[in-house]
């Protein structure tokens, strides 16, 4: 009889992938200072990613790190960021943000994956006029009517522009200039999001073939263990389930 993964195995996998997730964290950290300011309190964008590096269990002597590096007082100064427009496979759509210091490096590693997917890297501006920018916050109420209506008050009155509800999801949407002040106002009315920030949405989501939908969860996979790559967004219509 097999025997399954032993305690330390499992053990090296949670802590690689945990690594990884450091790793990426701390490039936005230090990305973030050097758009604006080492202060958490006077940059929006900052204060939004130490949140999430705290909310992962990063430590804070490795966060003061990270906006050191990012400040210019520990090195750091060659990360930057890049966005990549294309397709994937059935054309769908793909924005993928990187956050390296090697574009060289990065461009033939999400050009790899694309191509090794049936997909391709397209120009600037190829894919990107089929999504917008904005805050999302996404709350569970699997069908419960009262908790929409909840969410619905909460942030109409916060002053989001839309909730959406799907999926047993409700999706609080706003400008991203709005994001801290609706985030905040939800939190305030006991509301506790599944996940919360600035996002690409797109206009309009796209059915996806189902022999597809295997090959593009495989790319998106690929794609999310590069170092490099930061965010990715894509149009497809993917069961619940399925989704990364």
């Amino acid at each position: 009889m097999g025997r399954g993964p032993s305690i330390e195995g499992r053990k090296n996998a949670e802590d690689a992938k945990r690594a990884k997730v450091f790793t990426k964290l701390i490039r936005e950290i230090t990305v973030a200072t050097r758009a604006g300011v080492a202060d958490p309190a006077s940059n929006s964008r900052l204060r939004a990613a130490v949140d999430k590096a705290l909310s992962a269990n990063m430590t804070r002597d490795t966060i003061e790190r990270a906006i050191k590096r990012g400040s210019g007082a520990d090195g750091g100064a060659d990360m930057q960021e890049l966005r990549y427009e294309g397709y994937g496979p059935a054309g769908i759509a793909l924005i993928i943000d990187c956050v390296t210091d090697n574009p060289v490096r990065t461009v033939a590693d999400v050009r790899h994956a694309l191509t090794k997917h049936g997909g391709n890297l397209g120009t600037s501006g190829s894919v990107a006029f089929q999504f917008h920018r904005c805050g999302e916050l996404v709350f569970a109420t699997a069908g419960d009517a009262g908790q929409e209506e909840k969410i619905l008050e909460a942030a109409l009155d916060a002053g989001a522009d839309d909730v959406v509800n799907e999926g047993g999801e409700s999706s609080v949407l706003c400008a991203p200039d709005s994001f801290e002040t609706v985030q905040k106002a939800l939190a305030a009315a006991g509301l506790k999001p599944l996940r919360a920030e600035v996002v690409m949405r797109p206009a309009n989501r796209v059915a996806i073939p189902a022999e597809a939908q295997e090959t593009l969860l495989d790319l998106i996979d690929w794609l999310e263990e590069l170092d490099d790559v930061h965010e990715i967004y894509h149009n497809a219509v993917l069961p619940a389930e399925a989704q990364p």
